[in-house]
């Protein structure tokens, strides 16, 4: 009898219930929903609820909640949103003290519990996250990637079908960069079913567009008092299916750069194919020198990042 695909869900909040309750209606596998013993009830609580809407919904998905890493074992993807979410008045960089600490306890469980699992990181600060969390795993680059391009990108693709006045599924957009103020949506590259962008809008509104976007998350916490969840959840679900389905998708996601772009070790925003051996490659597209800046800006944000980390 063929094995089920295993999901762990690091974090049973807003974002790991959406991301449960998406894992099981697409029938990716079991899911086991982990957090702190503190919320153990939550997480049982969820997956109790989760289990019995597969009545309703049709899907047979075991879901468990947990507070205990030995239910995580053998996990074919893990997905990590443990930290605290942001708060009106808070930038990602604000979170860092604080998710530092949790990413790296999430670390050294991964590397005992789910050595071979492919890792997506949605924790904030994204970059320095899932930099901190390969490093202390020790998991290949290949599986360890950071969920943020496919969001920003699909906040952007949004916006330009509002504003278009078109279907949102024939807007393609891609934003590079790190996962904040500095991302780039490379604007050369986006386009409505072919046609190129600039051809349907201003650069005053596409301006407009790109700063809405690199605010987009601000925005979604000014409004509820915190973070985004479905987008997000939809967003890690959609490269978690493109691994567990050799989909060879390109998204573009944070990912280890060893000399790509001229970044080495270094997780930024780029785009990447993935499929049943993670990462498979980072496409090296060619950007503007307009762009080529925006990024090198990104980067140095990233890395003041990684040195304030350091310090912690």
């Amino acid at each position: 009898m063929p094995r089920r695909n295993k999901i762990a869900l690091i974090g049973a909040g807003n974002i790991g219930g959406e991301l449960a309750a998406l894992a099981a209606r697409e029938h990716l596998g079991d899911v086991v929903l982990f957090d702190i013993p503190d919320k153990e009830g939550l997480a049982k609580g969820k997956a109790l609820d989760l289990e019995q809407n597969g009545s309703i919904l049709g899907y047979d998905a075991k879901i468990t909640g947990t507070s205990s890493w030995d239910d995580c074992a053998g996990a074919d993807v893990v997905i990590v949103t443990a930290g605290v979410p942001r708060k009106p008045g808070m930038s990602r960089d604000d979170l860092l003290s604080i998710n530092l600490k949790i990413i790296r306890n999430v670390a050294e469980n991964i590397k005992a519990k789910c050595p071979e699992a492919f890792v997506i990181v949605i924790s904030n600060p994204l970059d320095a996250m899932v930099y901190e969390l390969k490093k202390l795993s020790g998991l290949p680059k290949s599986r360890v990637v950071g969920m943020a391009g496919v969001l920003d990108s699909a906040r952007m693709q949004l916006f330009l079908a509002r504003e278009v006045g078109v279907s949102v599924r024939d807007v393609r957009a891609m934003v590079l960069g790190g996962h904040g103020d500095t991302m780039v949506p490379v604007t050369s590259y986006c386009t409505v079913n072919g046609v190129p962008l600039e051809q349907l809008i201003s650069k005053e509104r596409l301006d407009a567009i790109v700063t809405r976007t690199a605010g987009g998350g601000g925005e979604i916490v000014k409004l509820m008092g915190t973070s985004a969840y479905y987008a997000p959840a939809s967003a890690a679900i959609a490269m978690a299916r493109s691994y567990l389905n050799d989909e060879k998708r390109l998204l573009p996601c944070a990912a280890y750069c060893e000399g790509e772009y001229g970044y080495k070790d270094l997780y930024i925003g780029v785009p990447c194919i993935i499929g049943a051996k993670g990462v498979e490659k980072i496409v090296d597209i060619e950007l503007s020198a307009e762009e080529k800046g925006m990024l090198e800006k990104s980067a140095a944000a990233v890395r003041e990042l990684l040195e304030a980390s350091k310090k912690l």
